[in-house]
């Protein structure tokens, strides 16, 4: 018999959609991370940062893959991103921005500031005590 690795935590379905649909904005900027390049995970020794509006990305799936651009918007309520010259043509002719899912991004060119930073060394700060963890595994 397996136990789980966290008793407060639910593994039921139900409540992970719920948790996952129901989300404040708050929370969804947490899940509507991307991963830094390889480049960045280098220089940052961080994986991922939630996305946000200014930073330039690559599109790493789906029909606009390997385009490159800037986040023009990151819509939380529809969980997807708006990047610079994506966009589509409606029957009217209006042209729309297309969503891109967070998880499709690939961050090329962090925007910094100083919360940004911040966080940045905290991230690499805790990366650093897990590969120091994992090194003392057999």
């Amino acid at each position: 018999l397996t136990m789980k690795y966290s008793t407060a935590v639910s593994s039921s379905r139900r409540k992970s959609r719920k948790a996952h649909f129901g989300a404040h904005s708050e929370a969804r900027r947490k899940i509507m991370s991307a991963n830094l390049s390889k480049e960045l995970q280098a220089r940052h020794s961080v994986r991922s940062m939630p996305i946000r509006k200014d930073d330039e990305v690559m599109i790493t799936r789906g029909l606009y893959k390997t385009r490159e651009g800037k986040v023009t918007a990151v819509y939380r309520k529809k969980w997807v991103v708006h990047v610079e010259r994506i966009s589509r043509e409606k029957a009217n002719g209006a042209t729309v921005p297309v969503g891109i899912p967070a998880s499709a991004l690939c961050i090329t060119k962090l925007k910094m500031d100083k919360d940004r930073k911040a966080t940045l060394e905290r991230k690499a700060r805790k990366e650093k005590k897990e590969e120091v963890t994992m090194s003392n595994v057999d």
